[in-house]
């Protein structure tokens, strides 16, 4: 019976990484639709090559930061328990490789493309699973610490905080460096348009990034005898939530629409072991409504040029999250209790602030060093000629 359980758990997991890498199929789709043709083979190198390097980040130093565990061993103690450990590491790698996916959406058009896998092994390999080790393996006694002053440890099921809010507020120091795109804000006080290139592309990597979220969320039990159906509906209704109130608050702008989604899945992913169907439908439909007015906000007053709105997606909205959990967790909304909303403060803000100081540190040392930007001539050629000489839509075919 133990090998079986351990066959399971192992086969469980394994699932569950291979929906989150569908993701990144997602990720790449979502930014293809979104930034303009001549950068769209760059949107789809860039995810590519930033798993690879995660991977090998992760492998090598990430993993052991964040749960201590070397995999500079013989393959026969690896093997242990049927590789559990290692379909483990792959599925948590996954998360981690969502942060330089995230951070590339705000990111993108204008930043070098070397530059930026630097910064992908640093925040892969040290800058994330530091807070990851803190907020899910109890390191340096701080959940101890937040247990006894609020009564309760912080609480993030699936990384609305730990993954989410961390990626974007990470991004956000990357866009402020980095500047606007050229012409995209004009001395004037005016603004140019940058309009998707492909809504269906978007679209496309909206649905992948919401049908791989039930293996992000759900798979997060990481065993079989932990699965919880409450994840999966209280993930479905936060997903409805967000798409409702971004249709609503967004005038039904297909952008809006199809990013609405998203935000709620964001949104729930700290609380969804623990809340009611309905407190899940409120905590997205808030996501929702946040991500569409923040977005404007950020474009349009203050001209912080997020090309994808990653610092509100993720930033926010997984901010969000990890105050609704301790909201909508409680039994007084219809949660299964167990959870603090003091304790859900401090480990958002503990994240919220190791994630601006990673970013600022890492993006500011490339800037000061490397350099971040393309040169004004590369922007105008763009990514796809200047990274990799090729185009996604030749000028011309070749007739013979």
């Amino acid at each position: 019976m133990d090998a079986l359980k351990q066959g399971t758990d192992a086969l469980f997991i394994l699932l569950g990484g291979i929906m989150v890498l569908a993701m990144h199929a997602g990720f790449a789709f979502l930014e293809l639709g979104t930034v303009r043709k001549k950068n769209q083979v760059n949107a789809l190198v860039k995810i590519l090559v930033d798993f690879s390097v995660s991977t090998v980040a992760y492998f090598v130093v990430g993993y052991a930061v964040a749960y201590g565990t070397t995999f500079f061993v013989g393959a026969e103690q690896l093997a242990a328990k049927n590789g559990y450990e290692l379909v483990k590491f792959f599925f948590l790698l996954t998360f981690a490789a969502a942060i330089p996916a995230i951070i590339s959406g705000g990111i993108a058009e204008r930043a070098k493309f070397w530059p930026q896998l630097m910064a992908t092994a640093v925040i892969v390999g040290v800058v994330y699973p530091f807070f990851e080790g803190i907020a899910w393996n109890k390191h340096f006694g701080v959940q101890d610490w937040i247990l006894a002053t609020t009564g309760a440890e912080f609480h993030d099921f699936a990384g609305s905080v730990v993954v989410h809010a961390v990626g974007g507020w990470i991004a956000l120091p990357a866009v402020l460096l980095l500047g606007a795109r050229a012409n995209r804000y004009r001395k004037d006080g005016g603004m140019s348009a940058h309009p998707p290139s492909s809504i269906p592309f978007l679209a496309l990597g909206a649905w992948i990034l919401c049908v791989g979220w039930f293996g992000f969320n759900v798979m997060s039990a990481q065993t079989v005898d932990k699965i919880s159906g409450l994840v999966a509906v209280n993930s479905l209704m936060a997903m409805v939530g967000g798409t409702l109130a971004a249709l609503i608050a967004g005038k039904n702008d297909p952008g809006f629409v199809h990013n609405g989604p998203l935000a709620g899945l964001v949104a729930v992913c700290a609380g969804s072991d623990l809340m009611h169907p309905l407190g899940a439908l409120v905590v997205g439909a808030v996501a929702g409504a946040l991500f569409v007015s923040m977005f404007t906000l950020t474009q349009n007053r203050w001209k912080i040029d997020d090309v994808l709105g990653v610092w509100p997606l993720h930033g926010l909205c997984g901010t969000w999250g990890g105050i609704a959990a301790g909201i909508f967790g409680n039994t007084t909304f219809g949660g299964l209790g167990g959870v603090s909303l003091g304790a859900q403060l401090i480990g958002t803000a503990m994240g919220v602030a190791w994630a601006l100081a990673g970013g600022a540190v890492v993006y500011g040392t490339l800037k000061v060093t490397t350099g971040l930007r393309m040169t004004q001539e590369e922007e105008y050629d763009g990514a796809d000629l200047t990274a990799h000489r090729i185009s996604a839509t030749p000028d011309r075919e070749v007739s013979w």
